[in-house]
């Protein structure tokens, strides 16, 4: 069946510790929205899914801990978002999209891993666009992508005004190029963007690093 991959664990420890109301734009199985909750015990986080079969299996997943009172999913697209998702800005957004542009080809034969990896109708810049309207002003959104689209990222951000941009890259290993990037920016803000010194997530011998497990399975934050 399905797994949750470290990512949106990592996408949630990169999220800003919020007592309000946080999103998370493709939220799958709630991987992310449940790990934020565990750490953030004030926290409401809302889960927006696009497919609805895995939207049933976070709301699942929040039975299963319990998290009925500060978790909720709502089934909906983007594109045409829920009023539920904009009567309010939210304190804090954090999204994992499809890594791949439609253009690139190689969807995966399953269709809900096609979905959730591959961009559809709504591309990148169209989730940044969503992502940083549901921000209050200064809030903060976070982004897990693919490090060979940060260019992409950097300029739909810009593009809506978001700034103080923080890199952390997540680094496969000692002296290996990243694969994956932590992105943080704020609504209306313009100061300059810095690069993190990121996380080593694999020791020589393909294990978690200390400092990995510590997130993973002992629930640190990352401080961007």
């Amino acid at each position: 069946g399905f797994r949750a991959a470290v990512d949106p664990v990592l996408l949630a420890a990169a999220t800003p510790m919020v007592m309000g109301r946080i999103l998370d734009v493709g939220t799958g199985v709630g991987t992310a929205a449940l790990c934020y909750a565990a750490r953030v015990p004030g926290a409401q986080v809302t889960g927006l899914e696009l497919q609805p079969d895995l939207a049933d299996l976070a709301r699942a997943n929040i039975d299963a801990n319990d998290l009925r009172d500060r978790v909720a999913v709502v089934t909906g697209d983007l594109l045409a978002p829920p009023a539920t998702i904009t009567i309010e800005p939210f304190d804090h957004v954090m999204a994992n999209p499809p890594y791949m542009p439609s253009s690139r080809g190689g969807a995966p034969d399953n269709p809900l891993r096609a979905i959730s990896m591959v961009e559809g109708e709504a591309d990148l810049a169209a989730w940044v666009d969503f992502c940083v309207s549901r921000v209050k002003p200064k809030g903060s959104v976070t982004f897990v992508h693919r490090a060979d689209r940060l260019d992409d990222l950097i300029v739909a951000l810009r593009a809506q005004n978001a700034g103080g941009s923080i890199i952390f890259p997540l680094w496969p290993g000692k002296g290996r190029p990243a694969k994956r990037i932590l992105v943080q920016a704020r609504r209306d803000v313009r100061t300059p963007l810095r690069l993190a010194p990121g996380l080593v997530l694999h020791n020589d011998d393909g294990g978690y690093t200390q400092a990995a497990m510590d997130v993973l399975r002992g629930g640190d934050a990352l401080r961007l």
